[in-house]
């Protein structure tokens, strides 16, 4: 099973992985702020490639994965007012949450997630599931990527019914991250559910009608 491949932003699918996933609305980011956030990537990439070598280089760069999607994230708080907010709808959130849960014990267990207006977060663990690819399309041969595509064709359908809308629902490329060990798992889940309180939306995550933790 080939593990990695690259859009415009690189992923490894190592299989019976635990992913942290991020996914957002089509136009929810500004162009320009998509490109200056991976000029600035790029440019610290490659200070490290320059910089170190091995294992040592492998864990740089993946430190630098993980400041770049803060940072990434942040832009996506920030810009809530200004870019599409359908997912503050009720019933366009149901959906969403919906086909999570429906995806639930057939490709992933979930462990935790978050639906935000503009965005959603997601942890699942892919151990012991099979996958047969139901096409030869070209994220086939990436159980992570066919998953993601299934669980947002079908909500981007539903929901943009439910708008009266047309056109794209989703950005095409989601955020997806390798959780490594418990410690980083505990971690990515509680920044999951918080995300709401950070927000100023709610006070205890637990009031965040779109949030939900196994």
């Amino acid at each position: 099973m080939t593990e990695f491949y690259r859009r415009k932003l690189p992923h490894w699918h190592p299989d019976g992985a635990t992913y942290f996933i991020t996914f957002r609305l089509a136009n929810s980011l500004p162009l320009q702020v998509i490109q200056e956030l991976e000029v600035q990537r790029e440019r610290e990439r490659e200070i490290v490639r320059a910089n170190f070598s091995g294992a040592q280089r492998r864990e740089e760069l993946y430190n630098l994965d993980k400041k770049y999607f803060g940072r990434f994230d942040s832009w996506l708080d920030r810009c809530v007012e200004s870019s599409p907010r359908w997912l503050a709808d009720e019933k366009v959130a149901r959906i969403v949450a919906d086909e999570i849960h429906a995806l639930d014990g057939q490709l992933y267990h979930l462990g935790a997630y978050c639906l935000m207006t503009n965005h959603g977060h997601i942890v699942m663990n892919t151990a012991g599931y099979s996958f047969q690819p139901a096409h030869e399309g070209p994220t086939a041969p990436y159980p992570l990527a066919d998953t993601l595509k299934r669980l947002k064709g079908r909500t981007a359908r539903f929901c943009n019914q439910a708008l009266g809308r047309s056109g794209s629902f989703w950005h095409h490329e989601s955020y997806d991250h390798v959780v490594r060990d418990e410690r980083e798992y505990e971690r990515i889940v509680w920044y999951v559910l918080n995300n709401p309180v950070k927000a100023g939306l709610v006070e205890k995550w637990e009031d965040w009608k779109f949030s939900f933790l196994a």
